[in-house]
């Protein structure tokens, strides 16, 4: 039988980046000593009074604690509780400081004055009337997500998500939650179809319910966009959300009929040969979201126009050009080098493709220094502002994020630069294009003129991109765009090793290391114990690297791991290395997120009004508990964040393999182990390698290594690009 307990939550010990499972020292009423909980804890903060319900455990390593199965949040009653509950961030324009002086005045009758008799706010030193009529609002949004929190809550959601549904819904969020809760998924951002089949299920929705089918249906897209997919056969479509659903195959094919007929997803022939075709299922479908159909056929449909157009950079004796670059740069090219910049000057799209010390940035900056010779405007971009940089600084030319490129209007909520108003150039050279998802490149090639140049490059044994599609590799497989691959290493000095085994991995063979007493760039610390893997890298960091070649931990080292849970995944490891390198100031809490000045920082998600973006790394330089607002420090360029926004932040002292994509760092360490199988691929460790530029350190086990240096078969995307580029210039389209 489950057993209820109430109190206060006193701090909290960990959080899952998801926010779905954390660990609390909390207060019971009536005891004066703290207990443990642990579970799902709704996204509450420390102040808050709660009601959990659970059972008794003990951890064969944490001792007793209580297993958290529902948490309801509680107002808090006591001074003491209402002044963390106010200074925790949930009300905005209150931080720490200024919730001691409210509770200094007021007492436990804090939180009735500010709903009832605001102007006796007056009272406390520092709040003038901007700051009462602005802390009235903050409460009054907040009164109206606790009465939407308190009918939501009962049926599994967390106050963060309450929260955006009253901003989605308004005064409407209960009654529209009632009417169609899997509405949630599709425009509330961070709700999912799970979340939202736990409330509808709650509110008497049976199984077999429409709404649900269509929801699980494109819940089921959804997750394969994810993972990097365009589409889903019809046939693994609906085996897949069966899987999930748990309903009849008849209601999901109805629906994905009724979908398909209003365009809520869009399916087309699949164009496999008649022999790979089951025979139950002679007309299997490719099902996609409308917005990747429309991402994929875009491409296609602005490479074909960009081919057809005469190009606008003067004629010119590619040979002799690339001479002079060479002269006035002091430089010698090899003969791909050479063959590169000329087929630049000479052909209307190019891909030029190689592993690291290849070459490619020397040809870029031979390239722009033909291209200034010859008068040419030339734009310069990267998938991220790392990347931009480093760009930049190697060509001597400014370089801009693709995003900012662009130019995002967020009031309109759209790209400036399109077909009605293209970029102004002559050529575009675009770097580190295996970053770039479908959607991204469609919205990027919509800008660039028709007469201009386009030369993209990149590694294509990289890690694809984040978002959906495998561009660059798909570019190259549809054999329609010319391509010059770079083979031959040229960069040895000061990276010999590490670039030496890229290579070696990319070809499945086994890194060479260097001894521990000798120097070198690359080094195999063998290790089984996830423990000690994880105690390892803390010491790596924080003392060995420092000590031996004399580099910054923050600034200079960083943790790449493939998985984020487990004791050597992402989570683990940054709060450890919290607590080595940044164990104390300020600190803020909100949305399930707690950031302390001097924190390094990676964004999460795409910020077009705060111009960050996915993978974007900072440190926060300020973090003021008073008005609960955080600071963080990109590239030099100072951005703030209420508590409201910090789940769009994450600590970065150790991140995942995928999310360093296109930045570069002095030491990458690499957590190698069994654990972290599912993602063990080639490409992943390829990858973490590339992206230390002095040191590279692995830390694991010899049989993680070898799987991963064995599966050189990484999980195909499902992808139509190449099949289509392929298609049309046959037809005649380029």
């Amino acid at each position: 039988m489950p057993e209820e307990i109430e109190g206060r939550i006193q701090s909290i010990v960990f959080r899952a980046a998801d926010g779905t499972f954390s660990v609390a020292r909390i207060l019971r009423d009536g005891s004066p000593e703290p207990v443990t909980a642990a579970g799902y804890l709704a996204g509450t903060g420390p102040g808050e009074r709660v009601r959990l319900k659970g059972d008794w455990e003990t951890h064969s390593r944490f001792g007793r604690q209580f297993k958290v199965t529902e948490c309801m949040p509680l107002l808090p009653a006591s001074a003491e509780g209402v002044e963390a509950y106010l200074g925790s961030g949930l009300v905005e324009g209150i931080g720490p400081e200024m919730a001691r002086r409210i509770v200094r005045r007021f007492g436990a009758d804090a939180l009735r004055v500010i709903d009832e008799e605001p102007k006796l706010l007056s009272e406390v030193p520092g709040i003038g009337p901007k700051r009462i009529t602005a802390i009235g609002e903050a409460w009054r949004q907040q009164r109206g997500v606790r009465e939407a929190m308190l009918f939501l809550q009962s049926h599994g959601v967390s106050p963060a998500y309450a929260a955006r549904i009253y901003r989605q819904y308004g005064d409407r969020a209960v009654q529209v939650v009632r009417d169609n809760p899997y509405r949630l998924a599709e425009d509330v951002e961070g709700i999912g179809f799970l979340t939202a089949d736990k409330i509808a299920r709650g509110l008497g929705f049976l199984e077999d319910s429409p709404h649900r089918a269509e929801a699980g249906i494109l819940h089921t897209l959804s997750k394969a966009a994810e993972e990097g997919h365009m589409f889903l056969s019809s046939t693994d479509l609906l085996q897949q959300a069966q899987k999930i659903l748990e309903c009849d195959r008849e209601i999901l094919s109805d629906a994905l009929q009724r979908m398909a007929a209003a365009r809520r997803v869009v399916a087309e022939n699949l164009g496999l040969p008649s022999e790979a075709l089951p025979a139950a299922l002679p007309q299997e479908r490719a099902v996609y979201l409308p917005a990747l159909l429309t991402a994929e056929d875009g491409i296609v449909e602005q490479i074909s126009r960009l081919r057809r157009a005469s190009r606008a950079l003067p004629a010119v004796d590619a040979e002799t050009a690339a001479a002079r670059a060479q002269k006035a740069l002091s430089i010698t090219l090899a003969p791909k080098q050479a063959e590169a910049i000329t087929r630049a000057l000479t052909e209307k799209l190019l891909v030029i493709t190689g592993g690291p010390g290849t070459g490619k940035t020397t040809i870029q900056r031979a390239l722009i220094s033909v291209l200034s010779s010859l008068g040419a405007r030339t734009l310069l971009a990267a998938p991220t502002g790392r990347a931009a940089k480093r760009l930049g600084e190697a060509t001597g030319q400014e370089a801009r994020t693709i995003h900012r490129l662009l130019e995002y209007m967020p009031r309109e909520k759209r790209f400036r630069r399109g077909q009605e108003e293209p970029l102004e150039c002559d050529a575009l050279v675009v770097d580190e294009a295996s970053m770039i998802d479908a959607p991204l490149m469609h919205k990027m090639l919509l800008a660039v003129p028709s007469g201009a140049s386009l030369i993209i490059v990149g590694d294509a044994h990289q890690l694809p991109s984040i978002g959906p599609g495998a561009v660059l590799s798909e570019l190259i497989a549809s054999a329609t765009i010319p391509v010059v691959e770079l083979t031959e290493i040229f960069r040895q000095s000061g990276t010999g090793s590490i670039v030496t085994n890229a290579h070696r991995i990319n070809l499945g063979l086994t890194p060479l290391e260097n001894g521990s007493e000798e120097p070198g760039d690359f080094f195999f610390i063998e290790q089984d114990d996830p423990a000690r893997v994880a105690k390892t890298v803390v010491e790596l960091v924080c003392r060995r690297i420092p000590q031996r070649f004399h580099m910054d931990p923050m600034e200079d080292v960083q943790v790449l791991s493939p998985m984020h849970r487990g004791e050597a995944g992402v989570e683990n490891l940054n709060a450890l290395l919290r607590e080595e390198l940044n164990p104390a100031g300020s600190e803020i809490a909100g949305r399930g997120r707690s950031l302390r000045a001097h924190d390094k920082v990676m964004q999460l998600r795409n910020d077009y009004e705060r111009e960050v973006y996915n993978g974007d790394m900072g440190r926060v330089s300020a973090a003021d508990p008073e008005s609960g607002q955080v600071t963080v420090e990109f590239e030099g360029r100072s951005v703030e964040y209420k508590s409201a926004d910090l789940g769009a932040l994450m600590p970065a002292y150790a991140v995942s393999v995928h999310k360093a994509q296109g930045a570069e760092f002095p030491a990458v360490i690499v957590p190698l182990l069994t654990q972290h199988f599912p993602l063990l691929q080639r490409n992943l460790l390829y990858t973490a390698v590339t992206r230390g530029k002095r040191l590279v350190v692995i830390v694991g086990s010899r049989k993680a290594l070898a799987i991963a240096l064995k599966n050189d078969k990484p999980r195909k995307r499902n992808s139509r690009l190449a099949v289509k580029l392929a298609a049309a210039r046959a037809g005649g389209a380029g």
